[in-house]
């Protein structure tokens, strides 16, 4: 293998990046003051004087609702290039495309009504 300057520059940008990325680990680690116990030790939640346990159960609905939530704003983001698209595109392909997509979505909104997704269960005590 032959050695150049180049060999030499990538290894001095190599090592640099590495400085830069535990320069500030480092930094902090020795710098950082050290206190234990008292506040410092309980949850920092906006303010806040935490009550209880910091590890409650939620039901499960709150992430099924996040995550139609995102499928379906994922796929409305897809109709945002079409609608601009629209006006200059000629004939009915485009039209039938998104009714096509629409018609999925639709049918994907009925399954979940129909398996019960939408319907927020009462709290049994």
């Amino acid at each position: 293998m032959v050695f150049s300057w180049l060999n030499v520059a990538v290894f001095l940008c190599l090592a640099a990046g590495v400085a830069f990325a535990a320069g500030p680990l480092g930094a902090s680690w020795l710098l950082a003051p050290r206190t234990r116990g008292g506040a410092f030790a309980e949850p920092y939640e906006c303010g806040m004087i935490p009550r209880g346990q910091a590890w409650t159960r939620f039901g499960i609905n709150y992430a099924l609702y996040a995550l139609i939530f995102l499928s379906f704003d994922v796929d409305v983001l897809y109709l945002f290039p079409v609608a601009a698209r629209y006006p200059q595109s000629p004939g009915w392909e485009p039209f039938v495309a998104v009714l096509a997509f629409v018609a999925v979505l639709g049918l994907a909104m009925a399954y979940f009504q129909k398996k019960g997704v939408f319907s927020w269960p009462r709290r049994i005590r």
